[in-house]
C-alpha cells in the first residue's frame, strides 16, 4: 500500500540517525523525472578516536567519496541533506529489522519491513578494507577454507575473497531492484525464494549468496547447487550439514538438470563457452525472474568467426587472432544479451572480477520485467547474426525449447 512520501522518509531518518542499531543503508536508483547527483549512496556508523561517526560513502560512475559526520548536528545535517535528493530507492538494515522503500510514479512510498529471526551485529571498524558484505571471520568462510580458526583471511584466498564480495554487491543490487519494482515476489519463510547456481563447484558463491541473503537481508531462501562432479556434490554437502543451511546439491549437467520446482534466481559463473549457453536456456525455460551470468572462454563464435568471410569494413578486426577473439567474446555476450531481451529481460552487461581460470570480466545482468519486446530488438540481433554469418548456441537451444 503507497503511503506519504515524506511519512516514510521521516521513519527511515529515524533509523539512519540511531548510531547504535544501523546496521547498513544503502540509497540507489532515482525518481521519476530527476536525478541524483550519486548513483548510490551507502551509509554506516563507524568508532573513530573522535568517537560515533555517520560514515556516508557516494559513489559516481568511477569512484567512491567518503565522509564521516559526528553523530548529533553533523550526522543529522547528512541525513537531511540526503533524503532530500530524489533517490528512488532505501534499503536500511537495522540490528532487528530490514527496511525496503521504494518511490513510486505517483512520489509515494511502498515500503516492507522484514523482522529478523536473530539480532545483526553492526560493524563498526572504519578499516575501509574490512567495510566488507560479510567479514572475513564469518563462519561460512572458515567452513569453506578461506579464513584459518581464528578468522583470518588465509593470504593464498584473497583473490576468491574479493570475487566473492564483488559478486555479493551484484547479487545485492539486483535482487534489490527485481524486489522494489515488483519483478520478483517477497519471500516467506514459509515459501523461501529458490535459487539454482549450476555449474556450482566447490559452492563458495553459493554458501556466500545463501549466508548473506539470510543473515544479512534477512531473505528467507533455499539454495541449489548444480555440478557435475559426485565429489563436489558430497564436499558441498557437507560443508552445508557443518553450517547447518538450507541447502540441496544434485549431480548433473547444466543443461540437463530437471528442478521442480523451478528456480527464481538462476547464477552461473565462469562456466566454460556454450556451458553459459545452456544455463541462460535453462534460466528462460524455468522463467526465472534474475539471471547473473559470469561468461567463460567464448570459444563458439570465435571458431565461427574464423570460417566466415569478414564483413566490410571490419578485416581489420579479424585479420590478427587476438583481436579476432576479443571481437568473438564482444559479439558473444552481445548476442546473448539480445537473446534475453527478445526474451523479456531487461539486461545489463556490468563489469566482473574474473577468476583464476579466465581473464574474462564481464556479467549479464537480467531481470525478468514482462513487459512487451520492442520489435526493433528482434532486428538488431537479425542484422548482426546475419552481418557475421554466425548461429549462436543460445539461439538453438531456445529454439529447440520451443519446438
Amino acid at each position: 500500500m503507497a503511503e506519504p512520501l515524506s511519512q516514510v522518509l521521516a521513519q527511515v531518518r529515524g533509523h539512519l540517525l540511531d548510531p547504535d542499531a544501523l546496521v547498513r543503508a544503502v540509497a540507489s536508483g532515482r525518481q521519476r523525472g530527476n536525478q541524483p547527483p550519486w548513483r548510490r549512496v551507502e551509509l554506516r556508523y563507524v568508532d573513530l578516536k573522535a568517537g560515533r561517526h555517520l560514515q556516508v560513502t557516494s559513489y559516481d560512475e568511477t569512484q567512491a567519496h567518503t565522509a564521516n559526520h559526528a553523530v548529533g548536528d553533523g550526522a543529522r545535517a547528512a541525513v537531511d541533506d540526503l533524503l532530500g535528493l530524489p533517490f528512488g530507492n532505501w534499503h536500511v538494515d537495522t540490528t532487528t529489522q530490514s527496511h525496503q522503500v521504494r518511490v513510486t510514479k505517483k512520489l509515494e512510498a511502498v515500503r516492507h519491513t522484514t523482522d529478523r529471526t536473530a539480532p545483526l551485529a553492526a560493524e563498526r571498524g572504519h578499516d575501509r578494507a574490512k567495510d566488507r558484505l560479510l567479514s572475513e571471520d564469518d563462519p561460512v568462510f572458515r567452513a569453506l577454507g578461506l579464513s584459518d580458526a581464528q578468522g583470518r583471511l588465509k593470504p593464498s584466498r584473497q583473490a576468491k575473497y574479493r570475487q566473492v564480495e564483488e559478486f555479493l554487491r551484484l547479487l545485492d543490487g539486483t535482487l534489490t531492484e527485481a524486489l522494489e519494482k515488483g519483478h520478483l515476489r517477497r519471500p516467506t519463510a514459509e515459501e523461501p525464494l529458490r535459487i539454482v547456481d549450476l555449474g556450482c563447484g566447490n559452492a563458495y558463491l553459493t554458501f556466500a549468496a545463501q549466508r548473506y541473503l539470510t543473515a544479512v537481508r534477512g531473505l528467507p531462501v533455499v539454495v541449489t547447487g548444480v555440478d557435475v562432479k559426485e565429489q563436489s556434490r558430497e564436499h558441498n554437502s557437507a560443508v552445508a550439514a557443518s553450517l547447518g543451511v538450507d541447502a540441496e546439491f544434485v549431480v548433473g549437467t547444466i543443461g540437463g538438470v530437471s528442478l521442480d520446482p523451478a528456480p527464481e534466481v538462476v547464477l552461473a559463473l565462469h562456466a566454460c563457452d556454450t556451458a553459459t549457453d545452456e544455463a541462460l536456456a535453462q534460466a528462460v525455460g524455468w522463467g526465472a525472474q534474475v539471471v547473473l551470468a559470469a561468461p567463460c572462454c567464448h570459444h563458439d563464435v570465435a571458431a565461427q568467426l574464423r570460417k566466415a568471410p569478414t564483413p566490410a569494413p571490419y578485416a581489420l578486426l579479424t585479420r590478427h587472432g587476438i583481436l579476432r577473439e576479443r571481437l568473438a567474446d564482444t559479439l558473444t555476450d552481445g548476442l546473448r544479451a539480445g537473446l534475453l531481451r527478445i526474451e523479456g529481460y531487461r539486461v545489463d552487461v556490468v563489469q566482473f572480477v574474473e577468476s583464476q581460470h579466465t581473464p574474462r570480466n564481464t556479467m549479464l545482468r537480467a531481470i525478468r520485467t514482462g513487459g512487451p519486446v520492442a520489435g526493433d530488438v528482434r532486428a538488431e540481433y537479425d542484422d548482426l547474426v546475419a552481418a557475421w554469418a554466425v548461429r549462436p548456441r543460445l539461439a538453438e537451444l531456445l529454439d529447440a525449447t520451443r519446438a
